[in-house]
């Protein structure tokens, strides 16, 4: 049974189309990766995963359920499909921990005391209990990329998306943070990426959906997309993107 799927998924900005009728399935406790290029529609399918921007047409369901409808509370889905941008989006005036608890304190409608340990053991799974009463500008960009990780983590969500999370990281940060997905996945948690890391993708994905222009032009396991693309305009991006 697929967790969450898009069909036809139709998403403009003015003139411009950016999800250009996509269909999508994610079954539970996979890791698929959108590739391509940048304008390709990858961060806004996620966006439109999410509620975040309305779809013109399509639907998007999630355990069956079609949650693109309109009208549908946005603060419901939400709390099912957790999100972590590229630029990690931590509140400055709250430190790693008070970032982490406010969600589901508000969401979850939790007392401070519910959550404690459970928030403390995020932090913890993820080496980075030393930093948990750390503001974020006293935090590296990979540990702050893991506290947005962890803050998504807090509300217990069961669909994880990830935008692009490592473009903002310098070199050598990125590698602690898609350390964090393959703790992720080994823990069979169904994640959607964004993502330019190829080598990353090649490795960890269990399906890889190649967009151009607003569409899915090729699918398949990584080892399909990888090693015997079957489109052209596959082909010649992985031939930049591996360079």
């Amino acid at each position: 049974m697929l967790k969450l799927e898009l069909r036809n998924v139709v998403k403009r900005f003015g003139e411009n189309t950016v999800c250009n009728g996509i269909s999508l399935g994610v079954e539970q406790g996979q890791m698929v990766c959108l590739i391509g290029a940048s304008g390709a529609g990858k961060s806004t399918v996620l966006r439109c995963i999410n509620l975040l921007e309305p779809i013109e047409d399509g639907e998007i369901f999630l355990d069956e359920e079609d949650i693109s409808i309109p009208g549908l509370n946005p603060q419901n889905v939400r709390s099912k499909i957790g999100m972590v941008f590229q630029n990690f989006n931590l509140f400055p005036h709250m430190t790693a921990f008070e970032n982490a608890i406010l969600a589901p304190k508000r969401i979850r409608g939790l007392s401070k005391v519910d959550l404690n340990a459970e928030i403390e053991m995020l932090f913890e799974r993820f080496e980075l209990t030393e930093r948990m009463h750390n503001y974020p500008d006293q935090l590296s960009g990979g540990q702050q990329q893991r506290v947005a990780i962890v803050r998504a983590l807090a509300m217990k969500p069961e669909v994880m998306l990830f935008d692009e999370i490592t473009s903002a990281l310098d070199p050598q940060l990125v590698g602690e943070v898609l350390d964090v997905l393959l703790q992720l996945k080994a823990q069979g948690m169904t994640m959607v990426l964004a993502t330019h890391e190829m080598q990353f993708a090649r490795q960890a994905a269990d399906k890889i959906c190649f967009l151009k222009d607003g569409k899915v032009v090729e699918e398949g396991t990584a080892k399909e997309i990888f090693n015997t693309p079957k489109q052209a305009e596959t082909k010649a991006f992985l031939e930049r993107a591996l360079k």
